[in-house]
């Protein structure tokens, strides 16, 4: 059949087919496109809903089922209801740890956002060139394993070799026991958690702020408006969601530190560096009961969900519009 057959078959069809069955015919095969699509979108969505249920939901259902269980690696699991709950709500050492957490928190997020905002403000501020090569120095950290961030601040905080206390004698001032009392060591320990997390969240600043349109800023300039008017009317209004982002996954992150108490301090002096995860570790590690160590982690992430839910509340999320 020619083409030209076939469009005079086609406006045949166009002339002689009612004006409602066409209708009908096209929303047939609209479904049918729009089922196919749905297919296609489901196939290339199952890879990810495999890893994710083997991965994650799974392993969670599973530690949900043992955290009502007395197991251990030498005993099949015997059913006890409430009682690793129980445990660990009673647990003063759990709170304790809680406690430290949220201290952590408070020294270093809020510190890390503040300096991650100036270093921002300064990279949107210089030439293009310059601005690469901050940008690069401020990630190096990030890349850096906080393992061996550890080790270098181990080295740093020495009482009688570290280069700190170097600098301190300079001026005439006593060595410090960083790491070695226990009013220092929570600090010590989140200089370079801020060190470490300084990169990422100063690029994600960046981000923001190259794409804040520049004619507010021209606006205000007009208007006779400072730098610290733009900053506090344009820049952080407009920051409100990166600020929320970073806030929360900042929030977690600092709370669920591991490494650099483990590795620094191994939670001491006198438990004042076992934030709540070296807390879990070392339970699981030292206690023949793991059903303990999962119900604690369960709780911990309830209180992770619990947090970041209230700053949700509390600091609506707004959708920007231009």
């Amino acid at each position: 059949m020619t083409g030209s057959q076939q469009l005079a078959m086609t406006a045949t069809e166009a002339v002689l087919i009612p004006p409602g069955r066409r209708a009908r015919k096209r929303s047939a095969n609209d479904k049918r496109r729009g089922r196919r699509d749905g297919n296609i979108a489901y196939l290339m969505l199952l890879p990810a809903v495999v890893m994710l249920g083997i991965f994650v939901i799974w392993p969670a259902v599973y530690a949900g089922f043992l955290s009502f269980q007395e197991w251990s690696f030498y005993k099949d699991p015997e059913f006890v209801g409430w009682r690793n709950y129980v445990n660990v709500l009673t647990d003063p050492l759990f709170w304790a740890a809680i406690g430290r957490g949220f201290t952590f928190v408070l020294m270093t997020v809020p510190v890390m956002l503040v300096l991650a905002f100036l270093f921002a403000s300064l990279v949107v501020a210089v030439s293009r060139r310059f601005a690469g090569l901050l940008k690069v120095s401020i990630y190096i950290p990030t890349i850096i394993s906080a393992v061996i961030a550890s080790i270098i601040f181990v080295l740093i905080y020495d009482y009688s070799g570290g280069l700190l206390n170097a600098v301190l004698e300079g001026f005439g001032i006593d060595p410090v026991a960083w790491i070695g009392d226990p009013a220092w060591a929570l600090l010590a320990i989140a200089v370079p958690a801020i060190w470490l997390g300084m990169g990422l969240t100063s690029l994600i600043m960046v981000a923001g702020m190259v794409d804040i349109p520049g004619e507010y800023y021209e606006a205000a300039a007009i208007e006779g408006a400072n730098w610290w008017q733009k900053t506090f009317f344009i820049t952080i209004p407009q920051l409100k969601n990166i600020v929320l982002y970073l806030l929360i996954t900042g929030f977690v992150a600092a709370i669920q530190q591991f490494e650099l108490p483990l590795v620094m301090t191994q939670g001491g002096p006198l438990d004042s560096t076992t934030l709540p995860n070296l807390f879990i570790f070392n339970h699981f590690r030292n206690d023949i009961n793991a059903g303990y160590s999962i119900a604690a982690a369960l709780l911990l992430f309830v209180v992770l969900g619990s947090v970041s839910a209230l700053v949700f509340k509390f600091v609506n999320s707004e959708r920007l519009v231009d």
